[in-house]
């Protein structure tokens, strides 16, 4: 009997044994296994994000952002890290948004202007940079179709040989503004009388001759076209032929008054000399 129970207690011993020997195995592979996790956790950093849509125009309150853990290597550009970079202590005036923004976007700089300053274009220019108007109508300004953060292509037409010349100005100019409207997310087409671009101050001085000088026109560039227009120049010449344009100098006109009106009539060119 005795020899029955001190069998059944070594048994009972050798299980023991063997399951505390299969549990520290165990708890080895798992700290083994937390700590290659924890040496493949990437590292964070606080960004802030919006809590939801903001549109142009909408004012900034702390109330609208809050902090999310994102990855330390590819934090965009212009991020805000604390709500004291947002929000600086002593500073009165809100920020205004500039640029739409969806829920969990992060807030970037560039998308709000400073503490108390308004969302117009002085807020939105690039250092260095200068904004610029040009007179368009429905013909020259693409009937309607520009808005803000477009690019164009600027043409222009004036007098020369041969009955005047047209010629790429300058191309790829952005666009920021549509007459007073500064918001880039409008879609509905407006005829524009004025729209104002974005260029240095020797491309300003260029387009103020210009517009003084002939007749601007607009090319619509397309958002995906990185391309950029090389040199380009159209005359009458090229555009009707030479004997056609040949025949138009020597046609000239009489303006005679009938009633209220002026007509042009058609008449042989004086001989030279």
């Amino acid at each position: 009997m005795r020899m029955i129970f001190g069998l059944v207690l070594l048994a009972g011993l050798a299980l023991a044994g063997f399951a505390i020997h299969t549990a520290q195995n165990r708890f080895s592979q798992y700290k083994s296994a937390l700590a290659s996790s924890q040496q493949a956790v990437v590292p964070v950093k606080d960004v802030y994000v919006v809590r939801r849509q903001l549109r142009y125009g909408d004012p900034l309150r702390p109330s609208d952002v809050r902090s999310i853990s994102w990855p330390a290597n590819s934090i965009p550009a212009g991020a805000f890290g604390s709500m004291d970079e947002i929000f600086p202590q002593g500073e009165t005036g809100i920020r205004t948004v500039l640029r739409v923004m969806e829920r969990d976007e992060p807030l970037l700089q560039a998308k709000v202007t400073k503490p108390g300053q308004e969302a117009g274009i002085a807020a939105t220019l690039t250092p260095g940079m200068r904004a610029f108007t040009l007179q368009v109508d429905v013909n020259s300004g693409v009937s309607g179709f520009l808005r803000p953060g477009d690019r164009v292509d600027v043409y222009w037409t004036g007098g020369g040989g041969d009955g005047g010349v047209t010629r790429l100005i300058e191309p790829n100019m952005p666009l920021i503004a549509i007459d007073q409207q500064t918001d880039e997310q409008r879609n509905n087409p407006t005829i524009a009388r004025n729209v104002t671009v974005e260029a240095p101050p020797a491309v300003v001085a260029k387009l103020a001759q210009a517009q003084a000088t002939g007749r601007l026109s607009l090319a619509l560039v397309g958002v995906q076209d990185e391309t950029e227009s090389e040199s380009v120049e159209a005359t009458l010449r090229e555009v009707m032929g030479a004997e056609e344009t040949a025949a138009r100098r020597d046609v000239c006109t009489v303006r005679t008054r009938k009633g209220s009106d002026v007509v042009l009539i058609p008449v042989p060119c004086p001989a030279d000399g």
